[in-house]
């Protein structure tokens, strides 16, 4: 990932069994973990990962004041907090966001709409917050299984350096 600024911590927001933080560790980066339940990203046994157990939907924002080199949220989408997320970016910072949209009801879970995208809402989010699209997809995938998701890598402020992204499911 070779867009992520070097020497700042990536934020791996639900984080769930820690796959993309291990990725990212091996990679360098010190990354921050956090989930409801950390046991699996905790047990990685990689001095560049922290894990911690938060509560990611409370009132109040558990992150506030914090701010990352690189945001990573994958199938995950609670609206309330969605915003500040761009508040933790560091200039030149990414993020990288990947969930489900709708019409993946069609093929299963998650098929409420408050856990589905919708169309454009990634890009409308960004431009709200003013980031830099650099890439973003709204399509069907087959792996790992079928599904309807949005992808969008972005930036606050200029990249130090563009490389071509290429998504990877």
């Amino acid at each position: 990932m070779p867009l992520i600024p070097k020497g700042g911590v990536v934020l791996d927001l639900a984080c769930g069994s820690g796959r993309h933080s291990e990725l990212l560790a091996s990679m360098g980066h010190e990354v921050l973990s956090v989930d409801q339940d950390v046991t699996a990203a905790g047990s990685l046994g990689n001095p560049l990962i922290i894990a911690k157990c938060l509560n990611l939907e409370e009132t109040d924002w558990p992150l506030t004041g914090s701010e990352f080199g690189a945001i990573i949220v994958t199938n995950y989408l609670y609206r309330p907090h969605l915003d500040q997320l761009p508040k933790m970016l560091q200039m030149g910072g990414v993020l990288i966001y990947e969930t489900f949209a709708m019409g993946n009801e069609e093929f299963g879970k998650p098929s409420n709409p408050h856990f589905l995208l919708n169309p454009g809402e990634l890009l409308t989010f960004a431009s709200r917050h003013g980031l830099k699209v650099v890439a973003y997809e709204d399509i069907y995938v087959d792996q790992p299984k079928p599904a309807m998701v949005q992808r969008l890598c972005a930036s606050k402020g200029e990249l130090k350096k563009r490389i071509p992204l290429q998504f990877q499911g």
